[in-house]
């Protein structure tokens, strides 16, 4: 009787076993679909921007617009999965264009703003890279029903520097703030030294220059961020003359900023704001930015 009831109970188990063994394995050869998040896409020009964007919950239509820049891997979506929990704790329209080296090729394409293409020659203002962001604001207003009046940017790495000369070669964009964090180099605001690690030869004035050193920009920078041999930083007589690695180099660009102000004797907008401990990581940066974005 004892053998039946142990013969009984082991087939029980290993029928249990076949069934769970059955159902992991149809759990493993289940495709898992990849997250995705709403987008759209902006043409200008004959180029084409994937807009991609988070609405927070319990938006309206007076939700403040933040558009962050992604770095020199045109990796947009991922940007805006790692700002995503921030917008939503902080409740602003998330809102990260991707511009694929397709459309804009190499730095010049993006980090330049698309001004001049690869030989140098100026590109016309519409198919500049820069002139896509305030038709985007405008589009994603009109699409999501915001009325906001202005918006901020935030740019890391090859997207700081985008947004540290978007602010010379479009003067009169509807900035309310602009974050600039660990750019690998910068455009000095200097109009006597050459393109593209100055002002000479750009359309930028010396009144575009005054607007510029007036915003409320924050050179924003990892204190880690110091291996002078990172991969992707620049090393050429004149970027080096920037320092030896990117925190340096942020704050040569604050303090040249400071003397161009102070010579022009005009308001000197920019604050130099600092990361503990962080090195080159846009994930590492972004509470700090969230924080020098929304100040009060």
């Amino acid at each position: 009787m004892a053998e039946r009831v142990f013969a009984s109970r082991m087939k029980s188990v290993v029928l249990a076993c076949a069934l769970l063994v059955s159902a992991l394995a149809s759990i493993a050869a289940e495709p898992s679909s990849p997250q995705t998040h709403p987008s759209f896409t902006f043409t200008q020009a004959g180029h084409r921007v994937t807009v991609w964007y988070f609405v927070p919950p319990g938006a309206t239509s007076d939700t403040p617009v933040v558009i962050v820049m992604h770095g020199v891997s045109r990796n947009a979506e991922g940007y805006l999965a790692d700002w995503t929990s921030y917008a939503q704790k902080q409740g602003f329209l998330l809102v990260v264009p991707e511009f694929s080296e397709k459309d804009f090729p190499d730095q010049e394409g993006y980090a330049y703003g698309n001004t001049v293409d690869k030989a140098g020659r100026p590109v016309p203002r519409e198919q500049w890279s820069f002139s896509m962001i305030e038709p985007v604001f405008d589009t994603v207003r009109d699409k999501l029903g915001n009325r906001s009046e202005r918006y901020s940017i935030y740019g890391h790495s090859a997207g700081a520097q985008f947004a540290q000369r978007f602010v010379y070669f479009v003067p009169r964009a509807r900035l309310l703030r602009v974050v600039c964090a660990n750019a690998g180099w910068y455009m000095l605001p200097d109009l006597d030294v050459a393109f593209p690690y100055g002002l000479r030869n750009t359309p930028v004035t010396d009144a575009d220059l005054r607007h510029a050193l007036g915003l409320p920009l924050v050179v924003l920078l990892g204190t880690a961020d110091v291996d002078p041999h990172h991969p992707q930083l620049r090393h050429t007589p004149e970027s080096e003359a920037q320092g030896p690695y990117r925190l340096a180099r942020g704050k040569f660009f604050f303090a040249r900023g400071e003397d161009a102000a102070r010579a022009r004797r005009t308001a000197f907008g920019w604050r130099l704001a600092e990361a503990p401990g962080i090195a080159h990581s846009d994930r590492g940066m972004a509470p700090f930015a969230v924080r020098a974005l929304f100040p009060d």
